[in-house]
């Protein structure tokens, strides 16, 4: 393991990285809200989703550094006495994971027929194509809104698994477009290489050559594409959610706690909404900074 991390590091993506303080800032910052999101149970100091636990005289109090703060809620509570801190540890695991598994959705279908209609062409990638044009006629929030209240109606005492579920493929079905005609574009290019042609001579099956030699060579910008799109799939949850088609009630994520503090935004207990918001903004512009550095680190011409 410290092998290939070493190795990593001294290749060229791992110069470059070593050389942008932006990207390292970036990677501390996305690192520790992703340990802090996975280990929420451990490292946060209370459980704000066990009733239990829960003191209504708690409710509403403000930051450690304010008067009537103290550090047993060193960030405050909400209006039903949650621990602001922890909760927000327990949400940024929910959009980090709704957010994480919607793109590799994404990734896995866009890919797959961004590699097929690339490789065929013909009708196959004619077709294809225009779906994908009729899906990007539609604005990603507006069909995300759709397919998630079509689930709750369909599954109206749905468990969370399903909830999560509907959620997530509401999200990846027009997010995969992307990475498919981003492929498509790579794959023409590679099909008519000589490598490609070879393989084609020895007798290699078309389904072989796509993912054993033509799949690699097209995976760099569909890195960069996929690291962007985890921001912008974390917003797009946190959107639905504040919005109330996203995640379930009993589980709330980042884009719920927004929604439950915009209620006291005006009237003095601006901690409520403002700190889950900032969650939001720095997980996002932390992998939206990670995602314009490995663009520039893959790009052999900012070299």
């Amino acid at each position: 393991m410290k092998n290939r991390i070493r190795r990593w590091m001294d290749s060229d993506v791992g110069y470059s990285f070593r050389k942008s303080p932006t990207a390292i800032v970036a990677a501390l910052i996305a690192a520790v809200c992703v340990f802090c999101a996975l280990f929420a149970g451990w490292v946060a100091p209370h459980n704000p989703f066990d009733l239990t636990t829960l003191e209504l005289s708690d409710a509403r109090i403000p930051p450690v550094w304010s008067d009537e703060g103290g550090w047993k809620y060193i960030l405050g509570t909400d209006d039903q006495g949650r621990d602001i801190l922890s909760a927000l540890m327990y949400g940024a695991r929910i959009s980090l994971i709704v957010g994480l598994a919607s793109v590799a959705l994404s990734v896995v279908v866009g890919v797959g027929l961004g590699l097929l209609a690339g490789f065929k062409g013909g009708w196959i990638d004619s077709v294809l194509m225009r779906l994908c044009d009729v899906m990007l006629s539609f604005p990603a929030i507006l069909v995300a809104l759709l397919i998630a209240g079509v689930g709750r109606a369909v599954f109206p005492n749905a468990n969370e698994s399903l909830a999560f579920g509907v959620l997530i493929i509401s999200i990846s079905l027009t997010g995969w477009v992307q990475y498919a005609r981003t492929v498509r574009g790579s794959t023409m290019v590679e099909r008519n290489k000589e490598y490609v042609q070879a393989a084609r001579v020895t007798g290699v099956a078309p389904l072989r050559i796509m993912v054993k030699h033509v799949l690699p060579n097209v995976l760099g910008p569909v890195m960069v594409l996929a690291t962007i799109q985890v921001a912008t799939a974390i917003i797009t949850e946190a959107t639905l959610s504040f919005l109330g088609v996203g995640a379930p009630p009993t589980s709330p994520s980042l884009g719920t706690l927004i929604r439950v503090g915009n209620d006291y935004l005006f009237s003095g207990e601006w901690w409520i909404t403002i700190f889950p918001g900032l969650m939001l903004v720095l997980i996002a512009l932390s992998v939206n900074l990670l995602g314009d550095w490995l663009r520039d680190a893959l790009n052999p011409r900012l070299r």
